[in-house]
């Protein structure tokens, strides 16, 4: 049996941290396990749960409705990598049903799509625990903030390349600046260079593609 992964972390700064690699061996544990070939992964990187603005997932459908490879199930970590919100969770759901495709969750089990109600009540409320913990999670980080502002007047957010690790961004831009006669280096060569430098991000993971990216265009 073949299937695709799909990954999602909500902000971009979890792009660095743990997220992708915690659901690529969540996923790889159960497939294992299950006698199935993870054939492509689709990472959605520091997008919201929100259902318009996902390009990986959109890109993952079209693939799976196009079906060249009889590919029909997905595999995810949990339910909330679709989304936390209940709505929008229930209505890729429905996409996937309509669709005759198959969802598994690596850690709830392979039948997220059946309509038997108690089936359907335990998805619900698995969407509704994840939505609730994703408001208690901006309402903690608020009042977190509004707590620092109250003791001493200001809030500082996280601090940036440019303030941390000059350096950094000056290597990057010397990689990426294109010598006479040679094909300019791309992000994905850049994050490998670094890497090798043993040069880490600022939480300490090492470099992919998309943090050069990020870098090169907050300080262009």
């Amino acid at each position: 049996m073949k299937a695709f992964a799909y990954l999602r972390v909500s902000g971009k700064g979890q792009v660095e941290g743990d997220g992708f690699s915690r659901q690529e061996k969540a996923i790889a544990d159960y497939a294992q396990a299950n006698g199935i070939t993870v054939e492509q992964t689709f990472r959605e990187e520091g997008v919201s749960g929100t259902k318009e603005n996902r390009e990986a997932l959109a890109k993952m459908l079209v693939s799976l409705e196009q079906n060249g490879h009889s590919i029909k199930t997905v595999i995810v970590e949990k339910l909330d990598r679709l989304s936390r919100d209940l709505m929008v969770q229930e209505n890729i759901i429905h996409d996937f049903q309509a669709s005759g495709f198959n969802l598994i969750s690596a850690l709830e089990g392979d039948d997220l799509l059946s309509t038997d109600p108690t089936r359907k009540f335990i998805r619900q409320m698995f969407g509704a625990i994840a939505e609730y913990e994703k408001d208690m999670i901006v309402l903690k980080l608020r009042a977190a903030r509004e707590r620092k502002r109250a003791s001493n007047g200001k809030c500082e957010g996280r601090k940036s390349y440019q303030e941390t690790a000059p350096e950094v961004i000056k290597e990057i831009k010397r990689l990426r600046r294109k010598p006479k006669g040679i094909k300019r280096m791309t992000f994905e060569t850049i994050a490998q260079e670094l890497n090798r430098q043993g040069i880490k991000t600022q939480s300490g993971a090492p470099f992919t593609k998309s943090n050069v990216q990020m870098i090169l265009k907050r300080n262009a």
